[in-house]
């Protein structure tokens, strides 16, 4: 694990892109504090793909089903569904 103050990203961006090229994520810190992530493209694609195509599915659904749900009637057949078992 890779752990870097922000500066870094300015002043050795290039020794942070090898690091991540290589796919592991560069931690940066500002004051001593986490302050963000940086990690490749087909990092970020191989964690957020799963999200992706479940939000692609849930779109064609739908725009395919007109029917509505606030999310009290969500959450409500939820506790309904958890407070039967």
């Amino acid at each position: 694990m890779q752990i870097r103050p922000i500066s870094d990203l300015r002043n050795k961006f290039t020794e942070i892109e090898k690091a991540v090229q290589d796919g592991s994520p560069v931690y940066l810190t500002k004051h001593g504090y986490g302050s963000m992530v940086v990690m490749s493209m087909e990092t970020y694609n191989r964690l957020t793909f799963y999200y992706e195509n479940a939000l692609d599915f849930a779109d064609k659904a739908a725009k395919d089903n007109p029917e509505r749900l606030s999310h009290e009637d969500v959450f409500g057949r939820i506790r309904e569904k958890i407070n039967a078992e």
